[in-house]
């Protein structure tokens, strides 16, 4: 089974200049998560019919929003996190109530979930930095959940790079948004739950891969990115996890498609 994982930052745009179509022809991906969607499912002309889609779009129109492309279909479909768990947590702030985003879609199948996650920024002057102490924290809780039924792949944009080997510039950055303690010791929460980075984990010391480039100074041709977009797995999943891969060569959006291979059925018989 293929499964990428693409920040589009704005799946009609993406569509419209026909990054979306090149994209899916080359890797065939068997379930595709996307974020930052920014779109509701009748503003869009796409129509991929091989493709079951799952959209979770905010309230707001153009704003946030995930969704999942899939061949597989599901046994069931989540959006959003559970109320119960979202009750716990203090979700809204000044920018917005996140549990009406779009932030979080989830599917089950027979042997495993999916989820993929649109991690609210901290901003630049870090005034974000409580609602991620709370959004972490709350999304953690659901994925730990979910673990303990079966199997989890979770995966998305969560805006922090987790180690001074995931941005080009860790000194220069350090302390700032997406490379911040606060955050970072959110993503050392996942791991110590259990859950494995899967392209860390098989490429242990491997720094220069970058997931989102600025549109400034040329970041992008010169390499100066993070790596904010990942694919996590429950750790009984790693002896069927054969590949995960970043994508830079895929354009269209400031971020990077990100994949895992792993010998899973696709089919639910």
């Amino acid at each position: 089974m293929k499964l990428y994982s693409w920040n589009v930052n704005g799946i009609r745009a993406v569509h419209k200049k026909g990054d979306l179509q090149r994209f899916l022809a080359e890797h065939d991906p068997d379930i595709l998560c996307l974020q930052e969607t920014k779109a509701q499912r009748e503003q869009t002309e796409i129509d991929f019919g091989e493709y079951e889609e799952y959209w979770c779009s905010a309230d707001k129109k153009g704003y946030s929003g995930t969704a999942i492309f899939t061949k597989l279909s599901p046994v069931s479909v989540f959006y959003g996190l559970p109320a119960d768990i979202a009750g716990q947590f203090a979700l809204t702030d000044s920018y917005g109530d996140t549990t009406t985003e779009g932030r979080v879609v989830t599917l089950e199948f027979e042997g495993f979930f999916v989820s993929t996650v649109y991690t609210p920024n901290a901003k630049d002057d870090l005034s974000r930095i409580p609602m991620r102490q709370a959004w972490d924290p709350a999304f953690l809780m659901y994925m730990k959940r979910l673990a303990a039924e079966k199997p989890v792949i979770y995966c998305g944009d969560f805006n922090v790079a987790h180690t001074e080997l995931d941005l080009a510039l860790p000194k220069e950055n350090d302390g700032k948004k997406g490379f911040t303690k606060e955050e970072r010791s959110g993503f050392d929460a996942m791991t110590t739950a259990g859950f494995v980075d899967t392209f860390r984990h098989l490429h242990p010391d491997e720094g220069g891969q970058y997931t989102w480039w600025s549109h400034w100074g040329g970041a992008r041709e010169r390499n100066v990115g993070w790596r904010i977009d990942y694919v996590m797995v429950s750790t009984e999943l790693l002896p069927l996890l054969k590949r995960a891969q970043i994508h830079p060569l895929a354009f269209g959006s400031d971020h990077c498609p990100v994949s895992v291979e792993l010998s899973l059925p696709m089919s639910n018989e």
